[in-house]
C-alpha cells in the first residue's frame, strides 16, 4: 500500500496549529500573554522565511507544557480543539484525505509541530499514522525537552526513514502533500510530490520542476 503523507499546518488546516496553540494559552492567560504573543509572532515569521532555529523554537514551545499536569493540560487541549482547530479543518483536505483512504493507501500526517497539539488533530481525520516532534515525557509529566530528532525540514527524513525501516516499508508509489519550502528535503524523496497552496518558494521550485499545485482551500 502506497504512503499517502500529508503536511498538517497550512495543508491539511487553513491555519498553523502550532502558532493558533500558543495565541490560545496567551488568550486564556496560561503564560505570559504580551511577551509570548511576540515570541511566538517572531518564531512563526523566522519558520515562514527559513531561518527558524527549531531548539530554539521548542525550548520556547515545549516549556508550557512542563508546567502543569497533563490532566490540565488535555482540558485546555480540548477547548483549544473547539476554538481553534475545528474552523479551520478543510473540507477540501478530508476530501483528499478519504480519496486516498478509498484506494487503499497508508496514510500519515508528518509534522514539525508537537505531537501533543497534533495527536487529536491526526485523530480528527482518521489518520492513524502520525510522525510529529515529540515532547520528552519522564515519570507522567513532559520536561519541556524534545525527545529525539525534531520533526523539520531534514528531520522529517530521519523521521520518516526510521518508521519506513520499523514498519518494513519503503517510498515506492509514494505521494506527499505540503505548502511549505521547509518541506522540501522530504518532498524531493517520495514519488509524487504534491503543492498545496504553496509559499512562493516552494511554488517557484515546483513549477520549476513540474510538480502539481493544488489548492484546498475552495
Amino acid at each position: 500500500m502506497p504512503l499517502a503523507i500529508f503536511d498538517l499546518d497550512n495543508t491539511l488546516l487553513n491555519g498553523d496549529s502550532d502558532h493558533l496553540w500558543g495565541v490560545f494559552l496567551s488568550e486564556q492567560g496560561i503564560v505570559d500573554g504580551d511577551w509570548y504573543e511576540r515570541e511566538n509572532d517572531r518564531f512563526y515569521q523566522e519558520y515562514k522565511e527559513g531561518r527558524l532555529d527549531i531548539f530554539e523554537f521548542l525550548r520556547f514551545s515545549l516549556k508550557p507544557l512542563s508546567e502543569h499536569s497533563p490532566t490540565q493540560l488535555k482540558q485546555w487541549h480540548q477547548a483549544f480543539m473547539r476554538e481553534k482547530i475545528e474552523p479551520i479543518l478543510l473540507p477540501a483536505g478530508r476530501a483528499l484525505v478519504e480519496r486516498h483512504r478509498t484506494a487503499g493507501d497508508t496514510l500519515m500526517i508528518i509534522t514539525a509541530t508537537n505531537a501533543f497539539v497534533t495527536a487529536p488533530i491526526a485523530a480528527a481525520f482518521g489518520i492513524e499514522h502520525l510522525l510529529a516532534t515529540e515532547p520528552e515525557m519522564i515519570e507522567g509529566r513532559y520536561t519541556g525537552e524534545v525527545a529525539g530528532t525534531p520533526c523539520f525540514r531534514e528531520g522529517k527524513v530521519t523521521r520518516l526513514n526510521q518508521w519506513l525501516a520499523q514498519h518494513q516499508q519503503d517510498l515506492a508509489g509514494s505521494t506527499f502533500y505540503s505548502d511549505s519550502h521547509n518541506d522540501l528535503p522530504l518532498l524531493n524523496r517520495v514519488a509524487h510530490p504534491v503543492a498545496v497552496d504553496p509559499d512562493d518558494t516552494l511554488a517557484q521550485h515546483a513549477r520549476e520542476q513540474g510538480w502539481p499545485i493544488i489548492t484546498l482551500r475552495q
